[in-house]
Formats: C-alpha cells, structure tokens, sequence
C-alpha cells in the first residue's frame, strides 16, 4: 500500500490513511515485490521522485540501504533515533519559528535543497510557510542538524514546559504521529485523548534515543 506524499497537505495524504482510516481486508505486501508483510513494524522506503512512502519488506529494504542502489529512485528509511539534551531553546526561539502547536518535524526535501517543516493539525500535515532561512538560522546551530540524512529522517521538536526537546527519527513515525493527531484531535486543543497519545509518542521516542555526546566528550572519548 503506498503510504502517500512527503509534504504538505490541506486533505489527508494517502500516507495517512493506513494510521486514520479502517483497516484494510487484505494483508499489507511489500509494494515492491508484493511478499507480505507485518501490519505494524514493517519498514519503508522513500520515492525520491514522487516524494512518498512506501511499504517494503525487509529484503527490499536491506538492498535500498546501498547507496545509489536502483539509480536512487528509492532510499530506505533508517531506524536510527537521537537525542541531543544539550540542544537549548527557549519560547523565545519556538516563536520565531511562528509554529502554532507544540510539536513540528523538519526534514531535508534533496530536490528542493532546503528544509521543510510541519506539524500536526485536525487536517493532517501542515507546512509552515515561514521562510526557510529562519529555520535554518534556528536549527542548524544544533548537533543533530549536521547528521540529518536528506528525505528519509527528520528533526522532531515538542515545546514541553518552558523548553523544546529535539530528536532526530526515521521521517515515517513523523507521519504515524500526523495520523494518531488527526484520529484523535476534538476542540481547540486536540483534548485530553490526544495528549495522552502525544505523550506515550515521545516517551517511546525517548526511550529509543541514543544521546549524541556533545563535542567536548566525544574529544575526551577518543584514545
């Protein structure tokens, strides 16, 4: 099942339908060589030129993670997750991102050669259309900025009690979240459901980050 476009989208992108919708009858397949896959935990790839997801099985995947494999048509979306503690913001930043929720994630769109940011609405992903420039100036300070890989990972923020934490995360759980956001939002909000889904999220993310060291201990590391 193609799992839909990488940007922004007033109605429900199909990535979305498979987190916001009824589930489908028929198994899920690998859209590349239909073997069938897990439901849930299968992996993804990118379609560089379409922009969208798709679901893969893990022989697919593994051969999609050489470089330049299949003329780059597609890459594998890794499963790394980062956290940098040391990354500090405060509101003052956040507004200057002009974002009106909470969280917002960030990724490298290669065709376009700039970054791209969005959030999660009622409607589903929604671009910021604050200047790129700005979001660079805001984010490229960070360590987690210099090791994005282009369209297949994103920086992930959420503004939480006075500061914003940042990870870095395959770009798919971004749009899982887009999806959860979207089923459960009611009010103004979003309501008390949504939040509870938007908190087990990030404790799941947290839970799965490595801590980047910071420069002076990865110095210190070294023999």
């Amino acid at each position: 099942m193609n799992t839909g476009h990488l940007g922004a989208a007033p109605a429900p992108a199909r990535g979305l339908r498979r987190f916001t919708g009824p589930r489908a009858p028929r198994p899920e397949t690998c859209e590349l060589c239909g073997v069938a896959v897990a439901e849930d935990g299968h992996r993804h790839l990118v379609e560089t030129e379409k922009r969208a997801l798709v679901c893969a099985c893990t022989g697919c995947a593994l051969l999609f993670e050489r470089p330049g494999a299949g003329a780059g048509r597609f890459r594998t979306v890794p499963d790394r997750y980062l956290a940098d503690p040391d990354h500090q913001w405060d509101d003052g930043a956040w507004e200057l991102l002009q974002i009106p929720v909470g969280v917002a994630f960030f990724f490298r769109n290669a065709a376009l050669d700039r970054l791209v940011a969005l959030y999660p609405s009622p409607a589903g992903a929604t671009e910021s259309e604050l200047d790129p420039g700005t979001w660079q100036r805001v984010l490229g300070a960070g360590r987690l900025a210099g090791l994005l890989e282009p369209d297949v990972e994103a920086l992930l923020l959420r503004r939480n009690e006075g500061r914003t934490e940042c990870y870095l995360v395959p770009i798919d759980v971004c749009y899982e979240l887009v999806g959860r956001m979207r089923l459960l939002w009611q009010g103004f909000d979003g309501g008390a459901e949504a939040r509870a889904a938007l908190r087990a999220f990030f404790e799941e993310v947290e839970r799965r980050s490595r801590v980047v060291p910071s420069p002076a201990a990865a110095a210190e590391a070294r023999p």
